[in-house]
């Protein structure tokens, strides 16, 4: 009795949330695992075999490829946001605006930012129109947001600002009395960073990166709006076909694609520790 009186706080506040949490994640993620083993009834790895050959093989590269591409860009500019905002004042005008946009544009994602895009540089939008009138057509030299470049561009208006969020915190960890020990030792600004700032935020980066790769792996409405031509991303293949867009039956390969899809998130995640227990290592014995 009193071994219950003492967890009975904690069962409280915690046992809503394990609630919640088994019906609304861990229930759904083990019902579709275990429908993507199946085909015609039976247990079998056939649908999870189609699901990485030929043309969904393809569209988990490129997705993948999108995912690390905007990725490392976005984060070493946010990264760079991060350092150099570092020493303004909290309330500045500049820090102010910064962690304002940062706040608002990380979660600005899905139709009102594909169609804002559309609106500013798609075949008739606005800056495309006016550069056109200048004599410069982006689709002549191979811009389109249906493209590599275009969904990259895309996607970074999201990364960016949640790579500064992420990295923001950690910056501002820094004490500034390392900064001056090192200065007073003969140190650059980039020697500061490289040998002493970096592989203390290192494992922070790591997580920041991993984050947005998944964050752009999984981004869905934004990619749905752009064009047809989205389709080829893994999150629009899942679309097409639970929505019954291909043969009857074929549901159990959509259910592949998801099981992939969380395996390679998954194994990111354990990536990312693995790195972190690393550096975090080498940190300590250096």
């Amino acid at each position: 009795m009193k071994t219950i009186r003492k967890y009975l706080p904690a069962i409280v506040v915690g046992g809503p949330f394990v609630i919640v949490m088994a019906l609304f994640l861990v229930w759904p993620t083990l019902s579709v695992i275990g429908r993507a083993f199946i085909h015609d009834g039976t247990f079998s790895f056939f649908n999870m075999n189609r699901a990485i050959t030929g043309t969904y093989r393809d569209s988990f590269i490129l997705t993948a490829k999108l995912s690390f591409i905007s990725s490392l860009i976005g984060g070493t500019i946010g990264l760079a946001m991060a350092i150099s905002l570092r020493r303004l004042p909290v309330d500045s005008r500049a820090r102010t605006l910064a962690d304002s946009w940062s706040a608002v544009a990380s979660q600005l994602g899905g139709l009102p930012l594909a169609f804002a895009f559309v609106a500013l540089v798609g075949t008739q939008g606005i800056l495309t129109r006016i550069f056109k009138n200048l004599g410069y057509s982006f689709v002549d030299h191979g811009f389109t947001l249906t493209g590599m470049v275009g969904w990259t561009i895309v996607y970074l208006y999201f990364q960016i600002p949640l790579m500064f969020l992420i990295m923001t915190p950690a910056i501002s960890a820094l004490k500034e009395s390392w900064f001056e020990s090192a200065t007073a030792m003969g140190a650059s600004s980039a020697r500061f960073w490289r040998s002493i700032g970096m592989p203390i935020l290192m494992p922070t980066i790591l997580t920041g990166f991993v984050l947005l790769f998944v964050n752009a792996f999984s981004a869905y409405a934004t990619a749905y709006a752009l064009s047809t031509g989205a389709g080829q991303l893994i999150p629009l293949q899942i679309r097409f076909i639970l929505q019954g867009n291909v043969i009857t039956g074929e549901n159990e390969l959509g259910y592949s694609i998801v099981a992939w899809t969380l395996i390679l998130l998954a194994l990111s995640l354990v990536a990312v520790t693995l790195l972190q227990r690393r550096v975090s290592k080498w940190t300590e014995s250096a």
